[in-house]
């Protein structure tokens, strides 16, 4: 036990709610509490105090500061001399009232609202003193469980410069908005870093920071070694991933990788590997990783929904995703689960198909091979307008809560018009940050929506039906699910497809979706009626019962 700790509001204050989140925080942390009550005088606090011997005592007041000085010069001579000297006292109200605090003298420290949790506990840990702050953990598993039941918040960053992304990393990391700041390289980088003579100089700082020298990197590092540390991650290039990991890992510690199985190839012109090609260095890459010790993410399943295919083939290639990672020996595994994609997917529908996600990637988990869940808002679902966008992305945020995520993937709200700027991430994460906190108070249980449920049920058989036309592509492999050949055959005949990829040479393209009763869906182009996964598949000469 630290001691005992004291709370009241004075004056006429009755607004005690931030005093008694305080009060749990610090039985959190091994002090014995008593709340004292609210509008408590002056002279009452005084005498509770000396005849208690707190080692602790917390004052709130959210009233205009006006009457403030007043109060706490009345306080401190009613104190007994000598009192404050054993027993510390802290303030919390509202910035003017905090502001008006600090100059009386009386207190350790000030809050005003907009403290993070965790520098409230960090101030209750240490007592007040002045001794070196602990460093946040920096590696993700261990920054996980020490920040748990509250998920880790990341957000993406890269402006035209590496100068400003540099610049803005540190306001970032100062600000304490994050815990993983992920660097988003432009395409130049990503798919030329290697091959500099390859870039297009017109196209430096499209869709992120230009990185041209590991040195850029690892300044971005050394900025954001301040504030709560942020771990630091980077995309992976869509060209030369083993070399991108190891430059990764080297300069900026990557905290986990995050890498497609079938994408970042020919069938996105993101780079020229040929899909088979592609898939076989996508999972050494994993391999690579997990020989390392480093999370894996497969940025897999939300491509297929972006490119417009049916929720049952973005099921299935979450699962294949982890599959393929575990196969490939990693131990701790990232599922993204992307919500809001394709536009006009609903809420319910939108769960339906994260839980089917989760359902079959947890059917992979055992004590090899953990799986930690990251949610995030689409892109596209962005208004440009931000007020709105800032609703909108609040309200995703919420439902995606439903899968009670390990890591909460920020998605600035000013992306629906340009690439978030450090203010804009700050903001955005904080807005985050209140919808989490409120949702850890309780939510209903969304999933238990029986609509939820029926659509849940639906994708997981539907999935489980690709999943063994697959298997059957592939009767002489030893594994087909995780095998490049058969993966490439499953894409060049459908089996694999998006309404995006019509007209690609390394795919069958005529696959027809649209979104009915909230859910997108296969489509039968002469009737515009749904066809069902095993209809969908016999049509393709690829299901036979």
């Amino acid at each position: 036990m630290k001691g005992l700790a004291l709370g009241a509001t004075i004056g006429d204050c009755v607004h005690s709610a931030g005093l008694l989140a305080f009060l749990r925080l610090a039985e959190a942390e091994g002090y014995a509490t008593r709340f004292l009550g609210m509008r408590l005088t002056p002279a009452r606090i005084a005498a509770e105090v000396a005849r208690q011997k707190p080692d602790l005592v917390a004052i709130g007041y959210r009233l205009t500061p006006e009457a403030l000085p007043a109060l706490l010069a009345e306080l401190k001579t009613a104190l007994p001399p000598g009192l404050t000297e054993p027993t510390r006292f802290v303030f919390g109200g509202t910035p003017p009232a905090a502001r008006v605090a600090a100059q009386s003298g009386l207190f350790a420290r000030t809050f005003s609202g907009g403290e993070t949790v965790e520098e409230i506990r960090d101030f209750l840990a240490g007592g007040g003193k002045t001794a070196a702050r602990r460093l946040p953990a920096q590696t993700l598993v261990e920054r996980i469980t020490e920040r748990a039941p509250f998920p880790l918040i990341r957000h993406h960053f890269g402006r035209p410069t590496v100068e400003e992304t540099v610049v803005g990393a540190r306001e970032i990391a100062l600000a304490g908005a994050l815990d993983v700041l992920s660097i988003g390289p432009d395409q130049n980088a990503q798919e030329h870093f290697f091959h500099p003579d390859e870039m297009d100089p017109r196209q430096h700082g499209a869709g992120g920071v230009p990185l041209r020298r590991e040195e850029d990197l690892i300044a971005i590092h050394q900025a954001t070694r301040c504030g709560n540390y942020p771990l630091l991650r980077c995309y992976a290039g869509t060209r030369d991933l083993e070399r991108w990991a190891e430059m990764s890992l080297r300069t900026i510690n990557n905290a986990w990788a995050a890498i497609p199985l079938t994408w970042y190839s020919r069938l996105d012109g993101r780079s020229q590997r040929l899909l088979p090609q592609a898939i076989a260095e996508n999972v050494r890459v994993m391999a690579w990783y997990a020989q390392r010790g480093v999370p894996v993410e497969v940025n897999e399943s939300h491509h297929w929904s972006m490119r417009g295919a049916p929720d049952a083939i973005a099921v299935a290639m979450a699962f294949l995703a982890a599959y393929n990672a575990k196969r490939a020996g990693v131990r701790h595994y990232v599922a993204q689960y992307m919500f809001d994609t394709p536009t006009g997917i609903t809420p319910r529908m939108d769960l339906a198909k994260m839980l089917a996600k989760q359902q079959l990637i947890d059917e992979l988990a055992d004590p090899e091979f953990t799986v930690f869940r990251e949610v995030r808002a689409g892109l596209a679902s962005l208004s440009p307008r931000p007020n709105l966008a800032k609703g909108q992305m609040a309200a995703s945020g919420v439902i995606s809560l439903a899968l009670r995520p390990h890591i909460f993937h920020v998605v600035g709200f000013s992306e629906g018009d340009h690439a978030a700027t450090a203010p804009e991430v700050i903001e955005s994460c904080e807005i985050a940050q209140g919808v989490i906190a409120r949702a850890l108070d309780g939510l209903p249980d969304f999933a238990a929506d029986p609509t939820v449920r029926q659509r849940t049920a639906q994708l997981v058989s539907d999935a489980r039906c690709l999943l063994e036309a697959i298997r059957r592509l592939g009767p002489r492999s030893t594994d087909p699910w995780a095998d490049a050949g058969v993966l490439t055959l499953a894409v060049e005949r459908g089996l694999l497809d998006a309404p995006a990829l019509v007209s690609n040479p390394h795919a069958r393209g005529q696959l027809l979706t649209a979104v009915l009763d909230g859910a997108c869906r296969t489509i039968d182009a002469d009737t515009g009626t749904e066809l069902t996964e095993p209809q969908r598949l016999r049509r393709i000469g690829a299901w036979q019962e």
